[in-house]
This record gives C-alpha cells, structure tokens and sequence, in this order.
C-alpha cells in the first residue's frame, strides 16, 4: 500500500497536466469570446464591401439633400418590393413610380401583426441593380432600426430617399427589396 507522500508524488504530474489544460480551456474561451464580439462589425463589413443584406445606417443629411441638383432630363423607374418572413403582412402601398435623379422621395410601407402577441422585427434592404446601391440615398427607413409592432397591430412606415444623379446612365429600372423578418423570438410583454 502506497503512503500519502507516495500518492502526493504520483498526483503531481497529473495537478500539473490539469492546470495546463485549465489554462488552455480559459484562453480557447476567452478566444471564442473574442471571436463572437467580433464577428458583428466583421459581418457588417462584409456586407458593406459586397453590397448584400446592408443593414442601412442613415446614410444622407439634410445638408447633402439641399445641395442636389434634380435632372429633370432623366426619368428613373423605381419598383417596390416587400417580402414578410414572418407571422405578418407587409407590402409597399405603391408598385412603382418614375423619380427624377436627385428628386427627393417618399413612399410607404405598411406591414400588419397578424398575431395576438408582440413581435420585435427588422427589415434588411437589397437592390436590383447592385450597381444601384451606392446611388440609392436614404434619409428616413423603417430599416434603420428594429420595430415592435404590438398584438394585431398596424404601421405606415416611410422611407425618404433619392437617386444620386452619379447614376450611370444605362441605368433606367432600381427595384427596392425589403425583407421584413422577426429578430430575438417573441418579444418581451411590457407590463
């Protein structure tokens, strides 16, 4: 039979080898941390280089709508677009109109909570052309921000934008896209 001093040795190899692998879990989870910190601006990024699923900043100021010049020589198709994932209705009220680039905007979206419970939900753009991207300039958009429709609940949501006249010319149709899909899973009752 072995002595505790006998048994104290013989641990002590395997209380080193623990330790070690205690400090490599700890650094593998602070790395992974890390990692998921920063893999939002790092999606965000990606998205804004390539042009896809932009979750759109408010990307114009009034100062830069006030110094655009209108070419009324040039007429543009606008189409709209809104597809729902989700447990409501949304559509734009228009399917299209014709802009003059430069010209500023406004058209509306109306999306229905056809649930009897809240919903927080976000609408992610896209654009056809891709080209067009960088042209279309908004200024107001439900897309900015999360919105919490409230049981069977009802919105009219603007968006006020306009067509950078920098627009190349063969350019003559935009269709704007919206997905609108629920985020976070049923929201929070406020009570």
């Amino acid at each position: 039979m072995e002595t505790p001093k006998q048994d104290a040795v013989k641990d002590a190899p395997t209380r080193k080898l623990n330790a070690q692998m205690l400090g490599k879990l700890v650094v593998v989870a602070f790395l992974m941390f890390g990692f998921g910190y920063a893999l939002i601006p790092v999606y965000k990024k990606i998205c804004e280089i390539t042009g896809i699923n932009t979750l759109t900043p408010m990307n114009v100021t009034a100062e830069e709508v006030a110094n655009t010049q209108v070419d009324k020589s040039r007429t543009i198709t606008i189409e709209f677009d809104g597809n729902a994932q989700g447990p409501w209705r949304f559509r734009p009220t228009v399917a299209s109109m014709e802009v003059h680039p430069g010209e500023l905007v406004q058209v509306v979206y109306e999306v229905v909570n056809t649930q009897s419970r809240a919903i927080d939900a976000q609408a992610i753009p896209s654009y056809a052309p891709q080209q067009a991207t960088a042209h279309f300039k908004k200024m107001e958009c439900f897309c900015f921000k999360q919105q919490t429709l409230g049981p069977n609940e009802a919105k009219q949501m603007p968006v006020v934008f306009f067509i950078d006249p920098a627009l190349p010319r063969d350019v003559k149709t935009i269709t704007l896209s919206y997905t609108f899909f629920e985020v976070a899973g049923p929201a929070k009752k406020s009570s």
